[in-house]
């Protein structure tokens, strides 16, 4: 069945999506960090999800990819409000949740508000508290004064052509949502993918993560060589495995 698109209305203008109808679990996928639907691990899961008949969905947040929204204005308030309105909106339950970096965190922040309706989630490389323990931690004593006086630090991207903003607003509004101080209780099956050589989110910060997890149903894959895209034909094939595993047999009943 082909993909259908479309628009959401969200608080901050429409919310872009597409998704196909299949057997549940519907399999949601959570993007990073200034990233939108259409990357190689959105595209590549849509298609396995096409050959396999399964409800897919993917979105871009706010101020990311098709939407609208001011990027440096939005904070992880409104792109967990995305999640939740997306989830709300555009399916029905069961739900497997794919986080992919930031998308882990707003994927876990997402279970923690909707638990009886998540059977799974795929966690890759993923950054809860990232804005604290990632972002803030790793400032320089310049850096943070930059962004307290100016209210933005502007940096390069080694992921685009276009510099990273970090506001304040980001910065505070993301200790409303730290979940790293003690037990997260998600306890539904969870597969985490992490890659050792992850510049942006290092392997212990996953296996943190997965240690704070109440859930006994958790398996942790670390790949030695790989960095954070995880976008390698390997570690795509690995992605598509876990989202398997964890997908059950296929079901009579279809979503949307």
């Amino acid at each position: 069945m082909a993909e259908e698109s479309g628009f959401l209305a969200g608080r901050n203008g429409r919310i872009a999506w597409r998704r196909r109808a299949g057997a549940e679990p519907t399999v949601v996928w959570l993007g990073g960090f200034k990233s939108d639907m259409t990357g190689a691990k959105a595209e590549a899961i849509s298609k396995w999800a096409a050959a396999e008949r399964r409800a897919f969905l993917r979105f871009d947040y706010s101020g990311h990819g098709a939407s609208e929204g001011r990027f440096d204005a939005l904070t992880i308030s409104d792109w967990l409000q995305d999640a939740l309105d997306v989830i709300d909106g555009l399916t029905s339950e069961p739900l497997l949740l794919v986080g992919s970096s930031m998308g882990g965190w707003i994927a876990a922040l997402a279970a923690l508000r909707r638990k009886p309706r998540i059977m799974g989630i795929v966690f890759i490389a993923p950054a809860p508290d990232f804005t604290e323990d990632l972002m803030w931690a790793s400032m320089t004593e310049r850096q943070r004064d930059i962004l307290l006086r100016d209210g933005r630090l502007v940096e390069p991207s080694p992921y685009s052509e276009e510099p990273t903003v970090i506001t304040s607003g980001l910065i505070e509004d993301g200790r409303r949502h730290l979940i790293l101080g003690g037990a997260i209780d998600i306890a539904c099956p969870v597969r985490i993918l992490q890659g050792m050589a992850d510049p942006d989110v290092p392997w212990r910060h996953a296996l943190r993560f997965a240690e704070l997890l109440t859930t006994d149903d958790l398996e942790v894959t670390l790949i030695k060589s790989g960095d954070h895209r995880l976008s390698k034909p390997g570690e795509i094939e690995t992605i598509i495995r876990l989202i398997s595993s964890l997908g059950g047999s296929r079901s009579v009943r279809t979503a949307f």
